[in-house]
């Protein structure tokens, strides 16, 4: 049995300020667990909410000091950055998609590393800015693609490097939901009114919200690159304007082929998040919601079941590895382990350190603009009439 991961490098707490994830808020509550399960970070300034009020009763329950709790994100970055001894390390932005860029644009402005919840911003253009103003600042950005964090993917990602899968062939991923299978959004449900408005969410509700979750992890395992897509997006809720389920057939660079399905209408799918990797010489599988196994089938001997905690990984993979076998890890974890690894290179960025290729691998900024860039591509496909076109 193998015991969890070795005890993690120390590093001087760092300090941080949300923008959005008040009380009620699902992912803003993640990102605020994951970050304080390793002990590397505190919460330490915020604009919870649109309402003062709110942000106040949340910012006090939480322990945030009255004078450091804003009524909104200009405010904040600005006051924040005045700051000497006890100045911010770090913004999160856990607000809706149309509000991403603006805040990650000043928080880079004013010189603060940034993490910013998927996707990157609504607008290709948005994103390259971003990336380049992060790259002339210096500054370490986060997209939380958070699923990548599970041991599993780091134990997949090194076995289709090291050639034990043979030459890719085909992908096969899907992410179905059932959330949106009826009109919620007309119901009170914060979380569904702004992901199907299109002024709020972009170009796409599915797509966006988690296709592009498809991409990058698909993307991440393999390093396959798309040449060309044909997505067909469909809209099952009436009156809706934005997708809820999309179809997608997908040309990667080299010759292998793939094809993604995401849907929020798929009835009786929680999470299903789901990859399948075919090579010349062996498969892949995993699935999120049995997340601390992966199936890996051969041509010339049986069909096994990788579990993490019992079975021996590749070094990346067993170091995000945090309890012993039979105690399962799930989506906290995955979480944690992207901003430990996010963390542990801000601190020693700060303490003037060189970082090397292992320090930076968590989601960043040139991920998030490849992935707003393929949810402009699809919307373009299926506004063709899911025509084939260049990715």
């Amino acid at each position: 049995m193998i015991e969890g991961q070795e005890t993690l490098t120390r590093v001087a707490r760092l300090k941080y300020g949300m923008v959005g994830g008040g009380k009620g808020a699902f992912i803003g509550d993640v990102h605020r667990k994951a970050i304080a399960m390793d002990g590397q970070a505190e919460l330490a300034a915020g604009c919870f909410s649109q309402s003062m009020k709110t942000t106040l009763a949340t910012g006090e329950s939480w322990g945030i000091a009255r004078d450091r709790m804003y009524p909104d994100f200009e405010e904040m970055i600005a006051a924040e950055a005045r700051r000497k001894s006890d100045r911010l390390d770090f913004i999160l932005i856990v607000t809706p998609n149309d509000t991403h860029y603006r805040i990650a644009r000043l928080a880079l402005e004013k010189g603060f590393h940034v993490v910013c919840d998927k996707p990157l911003t609504t607008s290709s253009r948005d994103a390259e800015k971003l990336a380049a103003l992060a790259a002339r600042k210096d500054r370490l950005f986060c997209v939380t693609y958070a699923y990548r964090g599970y041991p599993i993917v780091f134990q997949m990602r090194e076995m289709i490097a090291a050639g034990e899968l043979g030459d890719i062939r085909f992908v096969a991923a899907e992410y179905p939901q059932d959330w949106l299978a009826t009109l919620v959004e007309k119901t009170g449900s914060k979380q569904a009114a702004w992901r199907t408005d299109p002024k709020r969410a972009g170009l796409s509700n599915c797509v966006g919200d988690i296709g592009s979750h498809v991409e990058n992890m698909v993307a991440y395992l393999t390093g396959l690159e798309i040449e060309t897509l044909c997505a067909r997006l469909d809209i099952f809720g009436k009156g809706r304007t934005l997708d809820d389920n999309a179809s997608i057939l997908l040309n990667y660079k080299g010759g292998a082929k793939g094809m993604y399905w995401s849907s929020q209408i798929a009835v009786g799918y929680d999470n299903g998040f789901r990859v399948r990797i075919f090579g010349t010489k062996a498969s892949l599988e995993w699935a999120q919601e049995e997340c601390n196994y992966c199936k890996v089938g051969y041509l010339d001997k049986p069909t096994v079941r990788l579990s993490r905690g019992r079975d021996k990984m590749y070094p990346s993979a067993q170091a995000r590895s945090r309890i012993p076998s039979g105690h399962p890890e799930g989506y906290f974890e995955a979480f944690a382990n992207i901003y430990t690894t996010y963390l542990t290179a801000l601190a020693k960025k700060k303490a003037g350190g060189k970082l090397s290729a292992g320090d930076l691998d968590f989601p960043n900024a040139l991920d998030g603009l490849r992935g707003v860039r393929f949810i402009e591509t699809c919307v373009k496909s299926s506004k063709k009439g899911a025509a084939w076109v260049q990715a």
